[in-house]
């Protein structure tokens, strides 16, 4: 099965210490080329800064930072160490310093650089990419939310409901879980909820 997590989208934070200010910058990519025209890009718009510090991690093993004029090991390699501790990877991160005045030592600014990254991430959100069984099924109102739990319980994202004489629910399922999914719908409603499968698709969605 191959599956791995990337962001779910662009992603900005903005974080100030000491008059510091900090503002992270996370994006999807899917190549080196894309990465460092990404960090070209923000280099070019974010010119007055002291900082521009820079990562980019790729699936395969490619993996770049750079401190950009700051102590050596104190802001692109932490902020690495937060994409590698959350598991995901075709990404690439900008985080900006525009210095206050006050310096921070080694420890703030590791502190610093993290933080601005791991809130860029966070407001980017984490897909995961990986092959989908696309379901379907309806059920009675009263046991809608029931069934929606047992969605989440096998890793399902619902992506529609509809609501009419009954409760009908999309939902995209792992692959290796849609048997025991449909199984577990039809347990839990004594037969009377039939899961159907309608499609398969090998995509990135959403989880957080």
């Amino acid at each position: 099965m191959t599956e791995y997590f990337i962001p779910a989208g662009a992603g900005e934070s903005e974080y100030v210490e000491k008059r510091s200010q900090f503002l992270g910058h996370v994006r999807p990519v899917e190549s080196e080329e894309e990465a460092r025209a990404f960090i070209a890009e923000m280099k070019k718009v974010h010119y007055d800064a002291r900082h521009n510090c820079s990562c980019y991690l790729l699936r395969g093993g490619v993996e770049r930072y750079a401190d950009d004029g700051e102590p050596q090991g104190t802001a692109g390699l932490p902020m690495l160490e937060v994409f590698r501790r959350e598991g995901v990877t075709n990404l690439v991160c900008v985080v900006t310093r525009y210095f206050g005045g006050v310096l921070l030592g080694a420890g703030g600014l590791f502190r610093a650089y993290s933080k601005a990254a791991k809130d860029a991430l966070d407001a980017a959100g984490v897909a995961v990419v990986r092959r989908w069984v696309e379901t379907e099924f309806s059920c009675s109102y009263a046991a809608a939310e029931r069934l929606k739990l047992e969605c989440a319980s096998f890793d399902g994202v619902v992506t529609d409901t509809r609501y009419a004489a009954d409760v009908t629910l999309k939902v995209l399922v792992p692959e290796e879980k849609a048997g025991a999914f449909a199984a577990r719908i039809r347990d839990l409603s004594a037969g009377a909820v039939e899961v159907k499968s309608v499609g398969e698709s090998f995509r990135a969605v959403r989880v957080k």
